[in-house]
């Protein structure tokens, strides 16, 4: 089956799914799949949507397929997921692909880079781009189907216990930034260090890390790290975009019926869609609570910092550039081609008009 062609026909199936539910239920067949995440159990944001998305699995279903849903450490570790997923330990998963890059260089594409694209110039990527064809080959070495189910928008810049004034604030702290964006705070000085989202707030705690991003106001507020850093930077150039991934075992979606393939298929695109308006809204009234009752310091980074990022940006980026010789290169050229596309658009379109709105 081809992965590609599915999702883009997603409205149409959802609609053949629904009425063969029925018949699926009353055959009596019960499919059981356990789903592990990056992510502390209902955390606000991802943690809500991996929930979302095993119930409206099981709705859409009529239960003939049931998923269970663990939180970062209850089966498996945080940054084990990918692994549970291609061994068959669970059958699905839901975490980001930057958490891949030491097993894949390019997986951070399909998350986010830095400066790259933003959340619906990204879903216009992978869903008529090209990018979910380069996903799927990407995963395919490790029995593994990638879905795009869940956004958790722009980020902001971090948190930080001293507000960054200079490049200089930067050189020898230790950071949480995963992914790329983690490569170029190396680059400006500092030590990105590796930690799983479930324990951020007790390394800020403890003094294990200086500083740390993770995503929006919403989860960020829901974490608690405002308790531990009270400079909140913006913007979060490592990381304009948080598409959450659904992590689905070949060989388990092979077993399953055409019509409980759709559904997989078509809850993760639906719970992509919502998870994003939701947390457009839920970030400006978290953000709004952050400055008001939290005494949270939201700055922006210096212009220096974010110019010599964007330079770095730029290196870390080049060092994918092959040509087009290995899936590596492809997938960067296919992003450089989108981004390149998005541009010339966002230009005339959301730039402009949010230049002219905010006068």
């Amino acid at each position: 089956m081809s992965n590609g062609l599915s999702r883009r026909g997603f409205l149409g199936a959802t609609g053949a799914s629904v009425l063969a539910a029925p018949a699926l239920a009353q055959s009596g067949a019960s499919v059981q799949w356990r789903m592990v995440t990056s992510w502390p159990k209902n955390l606000p944001g991802p943690g809500v949507t991996a929930n979302r998305l095993a119930e409206r699995i099981n709705v859409m279903s009529g239960g003939a397929l049931s998923i269970q849903v663990y939180g970062a450490g209850e089966l498996v570790p945080g940054l084990q997921v990918f692994d549970a997923v291609a061994a068959g330990t669970a059958q699905m998963g839901h975490s980001a692909s930057f958490f891949w890059q030491g097993k894949m260089k390019s997986a951070p594409f399909f998350t986010s880079i830095p400066f790259g694209l933003t959340p619906i110039e990204h879903q216009g990527w992978i869903y008529h781009g090209g990018g979910q064809e380069l996903w799927d080959e990407l995963y395919a070495p490790f029995g593994v189907m990638p879905f795009m189910a869940g956004n958790t928008g722009m980020s902001m810049g971090g948190w930080y216990k001293s507000q960054i004034e200079s490049l200089d604030d930067i050189k020898g702290l230790k950071i949480r930034m995963p992914g790329l964006g983690g490569e170029v705070m190396r680059r400006l000085g500092a030590t990105p260090v590796s930690i799983p989202p479930s324990e951020i707030s007790s390394s800020l705690q403890s003094g294990l890390i200086d500083a740390t991003e993770f995503l929006g106001p919403f989860s960020d507020r829901a974490l608690g790290l405002y308790k531990v850093a009270s400079f909140y930077h913006w913007p979060g150039f490592h990381e304009p975009n948080g598409t959450g991934e659904a992590l689905v075992s070949r060989a388990a979606y092979d077993a399953l019926p055409k019509e409980l393939q759709e559904i997989v298929v078509n809850a993760c695109a639906a719970e992509n869609s919502f998870s994003l308006a939701e947390i457009g809204q839920n970030n400006a009234r978290s953000l709004e609570l952050l400055v008001l009752e939290d005494n949270v310091h939201v700055v922006p980074f210096p212009d220096e910092v974010i110019t010599a990022a964007r330079e770095i940006s730029m290196d870390v980026l080049a060092e994918f550039d092959d040509g087009g010789a290995t899936i590596d290169g492809r997938i960067f050229k296919s992003n450089v081609a989108a981004s390149n596309y998005a541009r010339n658009w966002s230009g005339v379109s959301m730039q402009a008009y949010l230049k002219a709105r905010n006068g």
